[in-house]
């Protein structure tokens, strides 16, 4: 049985507020902090640039984490790239590939603003972008986006978990249907990798994008891209650490992921993400999984009681619960929420206004649950919502 109360030692906070904005960012466990901070006391050097003992010791605690990840994904190390954030991960993508007039690009409409605009701002070189609607619950069916494919798709981009409406897509039957006219195909797995089991030999995606301050519960201001191809990626980015020689005449990559890589990177961000993949995987991820969904659905079940409250998102949600209280503002219902019992959500459009559009609302109300978050904070919370809703009959 998952003993989430033994987890929550690792996160002093948790003992000052009931944390439930985990879609944002998650809390950082000690050991991870820990490893951060060995790293400044006891052997702080430069990333691959040096012979010395510090800058070995950095390069082999760097390398450990991209091991760390590639095993979490089940990828090979060489195609792990590590980046600042999903948002940056995706950005690479969209100008690393080499794109032609008349080229063609899928989406949904339920996707972060971070997999929507990037793509939107190629309709500037004449790429066509295609915005597939979710149905009411935010579920895009893969047959509408298999629908919506041409001759001329080169990628399908979309989220694995809404950050709006907490629905899991079908993203390995997208990946076929891409693959079957010679699309790729990019997964935002912002909101799965750390909260779900995430292979990215199972989903058959060419790229996967994710957050290290998320389910993975790293530090912010980490990231990682998986590309299944790096050869087919031009390096958004060049200089220090991503050549293997420079004449005046040009110069010659160094193998990925490295060409991916310029410049010295956050080595602490990184080490401490590798430290928190660790984490997870001795949590057990399936552990993880069975406990966040359950606690996110049974509060969905129980806020739609509450007369005057809208929950959005489908039934077999993961780990996220919008919702709405009559027609209070959701920044006012999230600011009583932490004034009366410090608990911490989040409220307006998540990043996400076509998907906020989509309800016919100004914002939603969103409490979103991890590996530490537990039934007696769940129950505070709909218990809060309650008393709010009953001063509005």
């Amino acid at each position: 049985m998952y003993e989430v109360h033994r987890v929550r030692e690792d996160f002093p906070v948790l003992k000052e507020v009931i944390y439930l904005d985990n879609a944002a960012t998650t809390q950082t466990p000690v050991p991870v902090v820990e490893a951060m901070n060995e790293y400044f006391f006891r052997y702080a050097g430069n990333y691959g640039r040096g012979a010395h003992r510090l800058t070995r010791e950095t390069t082999n605690r760097f390398e450990d984490s991209r091991e760390a990840v590639a095993r979490l994904l089940e990828a090979q190390p060489e195609n792990i790239v590590f980046t600042r954030n999903t948002t940056e991960s995706i950005n690479m993508v969209a100008y690393g590939i080499e794109w032609e007039k008349g080229d063609h690009i899928v989406t949904t409409r339920i996707e972060h603003h971070s997999n929507l605009l990037p793509w939107m701002r190629l309709r500037k070189k004449g790429v066509s972008v295609t915005i597939v609607s979710p149905d009411a619950s935010g579920v895009v069916p893969a047959g509408n986006v298999e629908a919506a494919l041409t001759g001329n798709t080169r990628l399908v981009a979309v989220t694995q978990i809404s950050n709006v409406f907490g629905s899991l897509q079908d993203v390995s039957a997208m990946s076929e249907a891409a693959h079957n006219v010679g699309a790729a195909l990019l997964v935002d797995a912002a909101q799965s990798v750390g909260h779900m089991p995430v292979s990215v030999k199972e989903l058959g995606c060419d790229f996967l994008a994710a957050s290290g301050h998320k389910g993975l519960l790293g530090p912010q201001g980490t990231g990682l891209l998986y590309i299944k191809e790096p050869e087919s990626l031009e390096p958004v980015y060049l200089g220090g650490g991503t050549v293997h020689s420079v004449t005046g005449d040009g110069y010659k990559l160094e193998r990925p992921p490295a060409r991916f890589e310029a410049g010295t990177p956050n080595i602490p961000g990184v080490i401490g993400m590798g430290r928190a993949v660790k984490y997870v995987i001795d949590a057990g991820i399936t552990n993880i999984e069975q406990h966040v969904t359950s606690l996110a659905r049974s509060t969905a079940l129980r806020l739609r009681e509450i007369p005057g409250v809208e929950v959005y998102g489908p039934e077999d949600r993961h780990g996220i619960v919008p919702f709405n209280v009559g027609t209070l503002n959701p920044h006012d219902v999230a600011m009583i929420l932490d004034e009366t019992r410090k608990i911490c959500v989040r409220s307006g459009h998540h990043c996400a206004i076509p998907s906020i559009d989509f309800l016919g609302v100004e914002g939603t109300v969103r409490a979103s649950f991890a590996m530490y978050s537990t039934a007696e904070e769940a129950d505070l919370l709909v218990e809060t919502v309650e008393q709010i809703a009953r001063t509005l009959a």
